[in-house]
């Protein structure tokens, strides 16, 4: 061959790819949206919806609660979840149990289930539903949460996704999971006898700090719910800011994180059950003093001592009143950013993704307010809404991980950073921090028209 022919042959072959490249990111990629996200077809959906949303319930003398756990962990090990595919647990240093604890007034009756997992996928929301269900179970909702371990199993979530980066999918891990569940919870309902509610917020900011930019906002605060029978039985539902990311991407055992321990010490200490849930976590990591099992059992002890001495607002839950609704949340389309201004088309991210399950639940218990949110919302946000609530005569407590996922909701400002918040898990674009503080403002607005 010619130098001519064999430059003309190489020349066609780069031709190829090129076009073969660019056709590529014509059919995968697209540009980002910077459209103002209010004048936008899924915003006003969502604020209607929110403007006719009726919470249900209602109002008696009395409060009756239960509790009961079960323990989860597999029979055999299975993926870890949580930072980048680690493949399976060698040793399982910390057992994983789901725990439920049941609340009513002898007419309405909702559920709080708490798993040691990084989320509770949609698929695995909706198996437990379907068994809640089959079983007849006296719930009006059901509030979905997790600790969100990082060193947690998987297994439970479907699709390319969940297949490459959590743990795949085992539908005896599934089966386990909901058996497990339904068990707990029948437990909890089987338990329930007349309580009283105390609410209490534990200024714990020694421990957490935003992980992004050093001197932002942050949420400082362990809020908690505590239940006590007139049998002496107390029960605690608590919720904090910090990630459960103490341990290791290298540590090989499964593991509850500084959740388990915390939850182990308030049992071993003061209360017959603990229940911890992920709050507003985005932005937010645990100021631990190193990754060791050792240490992340220090971290939690630190906290149990905090949460005794550091009291900063206590109050008894009066009014034995419930109210409850379910808020659907229309999005945009999603924006996997590549590049600042390159993203995933949509067909293709909702190929490998799947069901988000993107919604609120809103529950009222007395005088607090309580928003259950399926996305990883950033704890920057919490102070507006703090301070809007209490204007209100309201306690918030919010909480993550309800039964779905849709990445991390951030300011809007750090939108352009590059943090991995914001660039690989915001997934739905610029603008997704305000739509979720309008949102979350128009409820707590609507939670004391009906104060």
């Amino acid at each position: 061959m010619t130098i001519s022919k064999l430059a003309y042959t190489i020349g066609k072959i780069l031709i190829g790819i090129f076009l073969f490249i660019f056709l590529l990111g014509l059919i995968t990629l697209t540009t980002v949206d910077r459209s103002p996200i209010q004048d936008q077809e899924f915003y006003t959906k969502t604020m209607n919806a929110l403007d006719q949303l009726q919470l249900q319930g209602s109002e008696t003398d009395t409060w009756l609660a239960g509790w009961g756990k079960a323990n989860m962990t597999p029979p055999q090990p299975v993926e870890l979840v949580g930072y980048a595919p680690r493949g399976n647990y060698e040793f399982v240093q910390d057992s994983s149990f789901v725990k439920a604890l049941a609340l009513g007034n002898g007419k309405t009756n909702i559920a709080w289930l708490s798993y040691e997992l990084l989320i509770v996928h949609p698929h695995l929301a909706e198996e437990v539903m379907s068994a809640i269900k089959n079983q007849n179970l006296p719930i009006d909702q059901v509030i979905f949460t997790a600790t969100h371990t990082h060193a947690g199993m998987g297994g439970y979530m479907p699709g390319p996704l969940g297949e490459m980066a959590f743990g795949g999918y085992n539908e005896e891990t599934v089966e386990l999971i909901v058996d497990k569940t339904i068990s707990a919870l029948s437990k909890a309902i089987a338990s329930k006898d007349t309580v009283t509610i105390q609410f209490r917020k534990i200024d714990a900011r020694e421990y957490v700090s935003n992980r992004f930019i050093k001197d932002d906002p942050i949420e400082p605060s362990i809020r908690q719910l505590i239940f006590t029978k007139n049998s002496g039985e107390k029960a605690t539902f608590f919720t904090y800011s910090a990630h459960a990311t103490i341990l290791s991407s290298k540590f090989m055992g499964l593991s509850g994180d500084y959740p388990f321990y915390l939850m182990k010490d308030l049992e071993e200490d003061n209360y017959d059950f603990a229940m911890f849930a992920a709050g507003t976590v985005g932005s937010h990591r645990p100021l631990a003093s190193g990754n060791t099992p050792v240490l992340v059992e220090k971290y939690a002890h630190d906290l149990d001592s905090v949460m005794q001495i550091k009291i900063t607002d206590s109050s008894i839950v009066h009014r034995t009143r419930i109210e409850i609704g379910t808020l659907p949340i229309a999005l945009r389309d999603p924006h996997l950013r590549i590049t600042d201004n390159l993203r995933l088309r949509p067909w293709l991210f909702n190929y490998l993704l799947g069901e988000t399950n993107v919604h609120f639940d809103v529950t009222i218990i007395g005088n607090t307010l309580m928003i259950a949110s399926s996305g990883e919302i950033s704890g920057v946000f919490f102070k507006k809404w703090e301070d809007q609530a209490k204007s209100l005569g309201l306690n918030l407590i919010i909480t993550t991980f309800n039964g779905g996922y849709m990445g991390y909701i951030t300011p809007d400002q750090y939108y352009d950073r590059n943090f991995h918040e914001v660039r690989e898990m915001n997934w739905y674009g610029p603008g997704n921090g305000k739509y979720y503080d309008d949102m979350i403002s128009k409820i707590i607005d609507k939670a004391k028209i009906r104060n």
